[in-house]
């Protein structure tokens, strides 16, 4: 059920003020058209009161039903049955006024047709309010659930980009160990216990936003077993003033990031190659960048799955609502990918 109206505190005060203020100009109305001050002071208080009480009556059972289309009629019907309500209570109550005592009956006859249409036009705009009080609030909800739903598909979908980023760099990591095994134990075991420390780390990851400084940590372990699988070919470098290290960025942001760097700048050569990561500050943006070599001539555009690009665009848009912070150039032989986080 709708919460009513008069429920609301404030609307509570402006009801109360309003029929005090009608109840007040009808009692200086019928004094001005002579009726004595005592009848009229209490023909005002009581209609009023009536009025108030038939007020509350729809506005109460408009929360139980709420018309749609065509069927406003049933409201308008309803505020005539209530006033023609009114006017009946008007006539048990009419002995206690004592118009009849001081020779105003016929007056007080003769008023009834205008009470009744105050009545209904005073009905009908309560039951108008509270119409629209209703729908307001049944917006709201469904604009509550809406988002909450959301907000629930979007946790969902990072967290499955999440479960699928980490067996995606798993796999690779155990094909490298499998082949260091018989050819080099020893690079074996240390890969693993890497693999270990990296793992550990990423199940104490969640969604909510991390410092540049903790990813910079995590990526460096990345690398370290990478460096496992490439040996001397794989060089890094990593710039980022330590006046932006408590910076905030997505958790497992810049590992997938760097994959797709050492896949495209490593596979396709035998040579050392660099790896560059830049980090600064432009407000209101943290930017970071990372480099690596890009010969046309020899990559393939077809590795991999490609999951690597397209989870950090999407991750990003889901969390940010926006498709421009992830960006890719090649310049001067450098394949060079760009993100950015908006700081708050």
């Amino acid at each position: 059920m709708a919460t009513s109206p008069l429920t609301n505190k404030k609307f509570i005060w402006a009801f109360f003020a309003s029929f005090s203020i009608w109840a007040s100009l009808q009692c200086y109305g019928l004094v001005a058209l002579g009726i004595p001050q005592n009848i009229a002071l209490k023909d005002s208080l009581v209609t009023q009161l009536e009025l108030a009480l038939l007020c509350w009556l729809i506005s109460n059972n408009l929360s139980f039903y709420q018309p749609k289309g065509s069927k406003y009629i049933y409201v308008i019907i309803w505020a005539m049955v209530l006033a023609s309500a009114f006017i009946a209570l008007q006539k048990f109550t009419f002995p206690h006024f004592a118009y009849a005592d001081n020779g105003l009956e016929n007056f007080y006859l003769k008023s009834l047709p205008i009470r009744f249409i105050f009545a209904f036009l005073l009905i009908g705009c309560m039951a108008t309010i509270s119409i629209l009080w209703y729908n307001q609030q049944e917006q709201q909800e469904l604009e509550q659930r809406k988002n909450e739903a959301e907000r629930l598909t979007k946790e969902a979908e990072l967290s499955s980009l999440r479960e699928k980023l980490q067996p995606h760099f798993l796999f690779n990591s155990l094909n490298s160990i499998s082949a260091l095994t018989i050819s080099k134990p020893e690079q074996a075991r240390k890969m693993v216990h890497q693999l270990s420390d990296f793992l550990r780390g990423t199940l104490r990851k969640d969604d909510t936003l991390s410092t540049l400084e903790d990813e910079l940590a995590h990526l460096h372990l990345y690398l370290e077993i990478e460096k496992v699988r490439f040996g001397n070919r794989l060089l890094t470098e990593i710039n980022a003033d330590q006046s932006i290290l408590q910076k905030q960025i997505p958790p497992m942001l810049l590992q997938p990031l760097v994959e797709n760097a050492i896949k495209f700048g490593l596979y396709d050569t035998l040579e050392q190659v660099t790896i560059q990561i830049n980090a600064k500050f432009e407000h209101p943006y943290l930017i970071v960048e990372v480099m690596n070599p890009f010969d046309k001539e020899t990559s393939h555009s077809n590795k991999g799955t490609g999951f690597g690009l397209a989870s950090i665009q999407r991750r990003l848009h889901l969390l940010y609502s926006r498709t421009d912070l992830l960006s890719t150039q090649s310049k001067q032989n450098q394949f060079i990918s760009t993100i950015k986080i908006p700081q708050t």
